[in-house]
């Protein structure tokens, strides 16, 4: 048995969801299951109703418009008749937010952002069933918030395994057969009082990666607009190169650091269960891609970087100047984790704890804040944050030029750099 991913970028149009029903026939004979993301940019979209809600700008119908006309395009496209139940279908989906158009909300609100942003998941695996239906194929549609199951974490919920392999197992495994397709959402599921929960941003391929695991896959495919898993993202790097194989440990650590073509979260389901992943292209599905296994050999002679943009320093001392010492790095983690602000590099010295860090600068200033009450704070915006793997000396002598350099750290394997601008 196969699961298969698509994300935005292969279903963002009409001719996009034509590929993918051309792509799933060629499997048709094997038992198969397809996680769906959002179409296109729908996420960016549902975020800007999210904050219309919040600003209470004026601006919500007009947002709301904007959406339901981006997917109507799409239907008017794909269907020779008219489909306007299809269009009710999706309005119907905002009617849920509607008791929270009244309430006054602050910037946290995590509850309603994942109950706007799951729209979009089920707007897109609505409109990919009909056309698969009227394609020919057997098409059966799963609501994912009803077989995946997390805590009350909004935004990041966190895997209830034991009740959501019961679920797996108990409502969609019985529909997986070699004559149909079970099309169901990435990113979106549910807590214990059905309150609709997200697995973070880009969080489809763990979608994936849970039902691989729940249901015993032996193959998870992840169909990108890259050819698979590249040692380099294209648009900075021009000579990038597909990876063939990348094992297990390799993957995770190149997900830790960053790697935007693997969720972090997406490795370790499948690596307990030993199930093989490949990340193959939706432009060109009959190429090779990149194969993800325990036993695949990782080539070490080509170096991985990872790139992040938009890091901010943030320098933290006590007032009187004396040792960061335990209990200081105990309170300085808690109001990370209190600001759910993630740090991607940190290191300390006797009276400096300094981090880098990358989210959103509402956040930040609020952490910055809080900090402020116990500690002198200092901070930079706007750095960059580079993670070799595999690197040598004249790589790292050609990365720094002229930059400044805030921070690096070097192990056998692995170099890190946090770069500013001369003019930052």
């Amino acid at each position: 048995m196969r699961v298969f991913k698509f994300g935005g970028a292969s279903v963002k149009d009409a001719d996009a969801i034509r590929n993918v029903t051309t792509i799933l026939n060629k499997f048709i004979g094997e038992p198969l299951v397809v996680v769906i993301s959002a179409m296109g940019k729908s996420t960016n979209a549902l975020e800007a109703i999210h904050r219309s809600i919040i600003e209470n700008d004026g601006k919500l119908d007009q947002h709301i418009q904007k959406f339901k006309d981006f997917h109507d395009v799409i239907i008017d496209e794909l269907f020779q008749l008219d489909r306007p139940w299809l269009k009710k279908h999706v309005s119907n989906l905002f009617e849920e937010i509607i008791p929270f158009q009244n309430q006054t909300f602050d910037d946290n609100s995590d509850e309603l952002y994942d109950k706007l942003v799951s729209i979009g998941e089920l707007t897109s695996t609505l409109i990919i069933d009909n056309h698969l239906k009227c394609s020919g194929l057997n098409s059966i549609w799963v609501d994912a918030r009803t077989i995946i199951k997390t805590d009350s974490n909004f935004k990041e919920g966190r895997i209830n395994w034991e009740q959501t392999e019961r679920l797996v197992n108990a409502q969609l495994a019985p529909n997986v057969s070699e004559t149909s397709v079970v099309v169901t959402q990435g990113f979106i599921a549910s807590d214990h009082q059905n309150r609709t929960t997200t697995l973070g941003r880009e969080g489809s391929d763990y979608s994936a990666a849970i039902l691989s695991y729940c249901l015993d896959a032996d193959e998870m495919f992840i169909w990108k607009d890259v050819p698979g898993v590249l040692n380099a993202d294209p648009r900075k790097f021009p000579d990038a190169v597909k990876l063939d194989e990348v094992s297990f440990h390799e993957a995770i650590e190149l997900a830790y650091y960053g790697a935007s073509v693997i969720h972090p979260r997406t490795i370790q389901p499948l690596q307990r269960k030993n199930i093989r992943m490949y990340v193959k292209s939706f432009v060109n599905p009959d190429a090779t891609g990149t194969l993800i296994s325990q036993n695949a050999v990782t080539n070490t002679e080509i170096p991985s970087y990872i790139t992040q943009n938009g890091q901010w320093l943030i320098t933290i001392a006590t007032r009187d100047f004396s040792f960061i010492v335990e209990e200081h790095l105990s309170h300085i983690f808690e109001c990370f984790a209190r600001h759910k602000v993630k740090i991607d590099i940190m290191q300390n010295s006797a009276v400096y704890f300094t981090a880098a860090v990358h989210n959103k600068e509402w956040r930040l200033l609020e952490l910055i804040k809080d900090l402020q009450e116990s500690y002198e704070v200092k901070y930079n915006s706007d750095a960059e944050l580079i993670t070799i793997r595999h690197y040598n000396e004249e790589i790292i002598d050609q990365l720094k030029n002229d930059r400044i350099v805030y921070m690096e750290q070097k192990t056998r394997q692995t170099y890190r750099v946090l770069l500013g601008n001369p003019s930052v």
